[in-house]
């Protein structure tokens, strides 16, 4: 039984509604009966892990949660929002490190249970329903040895990921996720379910790739799909973190010469407690370049050989690798419901001052869960203009990621500053903007930066299709005059 809801007061800006107080009981009884299942209230028993993101920093109570099944749920739930002017979150996968998929007293629509993924393998394209995660998506196609570029943590929801970007290591192939959307059918704030591709909607579609959760609840996307796998060839080389500096530089060197099929990344870890890695390695802090090599695997194993080659690592692993479990790799390293802090930059170079500061500010890697290191951009990524999608910044090598994971509160304070502090040390040597995808909570002031020279015509459009900023629990474009 639905208990009674307490009498809430909402202030916004002058773009915003004002909320004077929650509908009453009969209104949500028969808007809980109207969807595929009962509205989940703070009282029931499966609240709290209906409205639990995978960073557990984020706390957020909503006064409501609907467990969406259907496009009509949506619609319903839209427009129950609009009329009795509540907040409302969306929430696809939830892995969003703002916690953007939950808000405090409104109704958080949760799409986690509509996943379907259905594949073409003669057409090669791929339509994904939005509470699928980058696992989801996966599975289905790699069953037919087709995949598209998405990110490296399986539990990713594809939503977010694609409306903000989505880097992997497919992108130098084939660009972002975002580059590879066919179509895109979402739900508007006037309850309107509509599709946007390039021809129709047009100017939805831009704003789509790129704009983030600004513009409606999408229902479904449509990417296109490539032959890749079911093995890849793979370099997992350790070295340690006394040799960061000169690592680096081979690094910088290494990827400057890379073959779009080529993607490597250099990140500070700790070692994994477990064999092969020698004992004395195990649980210090250490540099790794991770690479996949994504065409033919006799090209792959020939252009990661230098790598094996290069300086004396603790442990390195050049094999073919199935494209699933790659995909997999570094999931148990950012598991659900620890508390997670990020800041970026975008790197057009790695000078050898940048490598320095970095270097000395991670040889103490904090927090048990924390990464940092650089993700390569370039090869199909920067072959797109900066205002053919939303999404503008590709002129950049490199996104430096400072993705600190630890367990405890206690230190909160401690470890979020020592990112803070890193990320301002590295601020003079990177470039212009930021990936609104690695955004946190508190970088309200960094969004027209992830939009760079795009920010005034996502603006426009935001007005076309949400001129009272309903959709506004996101990274968020205020519309235009």
């Amino acid at each position: 039984m639905l208990r009674c809801l307490t009498f809430i007061a909402i202030n916004f800006n002058s773009q915003h509604i004002k909320l004077e107080k929650m509908p009453d009981q009969t209104t949500i009884q028969q808007f809980s009966k109207s969807l595929s299942n009962p509205l989940i209230l703070p009282a029931d028993p499966e609240y709290d892990n209906a409205r639990a993101v995978w960073n557990g920093m984020i706390d957020k109570r909503p006064a409501m949660i609907a467990m969406c099944t259907t496009v009509d749920d949506i619609v319903k739930c839209v427009n129950f929002a609009r009329i009795n002017k509540m907040l409302v979150s969306i929430k696809g996968g939830g892995h969003s490190v703002a916690g953007k998929a939950v808000c405090n007293d409104g109704l958080m629509i949760n799409l986690s249970e509509m996943k379907a993924v259905v594949v073409d393998s003669v057409g090669k394209t791929v339509t994904v329903e939005s509470g699928a995660t980058i696992g989801d998506l996966d599975k289905e196609t790699q069953k037919y040895g087709l995949a598209t570029p998405v990110g490296i943590v399986s539990k990713t929801g594809i939503a977010g990921l694609t409306l903000g970007g989505g880097i992997g290591y497919l992108g130098r192939k084939y660009g972002l996720t975002l580059d590879n959307l066919i179509s895109v059918n979402l739900v508007t704030a006037t309850g309107e379910l509509v599709s946007a591709n390039e021809n129709e909607n047009p100017d939805l579609f831009w704003a789509l790739r790129g704009g983030g959760g600004n513009f409606g609840v999408v229902t479904s996307f449509e990417f296109k799909l490539y032959n890749v796998g079911p093995e890849v060839m793979v370099a997992q080389v350790f070295y340690p973190m006394e040799n960061a500096k000169e690592v680096l530089k081979y690094y910088r060197e290494f990827t400057k010469n890379a073959s779009d099929d080529l993607a490597c990344y250099a990140l500070v870890v700790r070692v994994p407690p477990v064999d092969p890695f020698p004992q004395e390695f195990q649980g210090k802090t250490a540099i790794a370049l991770v690479a996949c090599h994504s065409g033919n695997l006799e090209n792959g194993k020939s252009e990661l050989k230098p790598l094996q080659d290069f300086g004396n690592p603790i442990l390195c692993v050049i094999v073919p690798m199935p494209f699933l479990a790659l995909q997999t790799n570094f999931d148990p390293g950012v598991p659900n419901g620890m508390r997670y802090y990020w800041k970026a930059h975008y790197m057009d170079k790695l000078s050898d001052d940048a490598i320095d500061i970095f270097v000395d500010y991670t040889k103490e890697l904090p927090g048990a869960l924390s990464i940092v290191g650089f993700e390569p951009l370039g090869g199909a990524i920067n072959k797109i203009k900066e205002d053919a999608t939303a999404f503008p910044q590709r002129g950049a090598s490199y996104v430096l990621g400072i993705w600190s994971g630890w367990i405890e509160p206690h230190d909160d304070e401690k470890i979020i500053n020592w990112n803070r502090e890193l990320h301002a040390k590295m601020k003079p040597h990177a470039s212009n903007g930021v990936y609104s995808n690695y955004l946190d909570h508190d970088d309200v002031n960094q969004v027209n930066s992830a939009f760079g020279t795009n920010y005034k015509r996502l603006q426009e459009i935001k007005r076309k299709y949400d001129p009272d900023n309903f959709f506004r629990i996101n990274h968020n474009i205020v519309p235009g005059n």
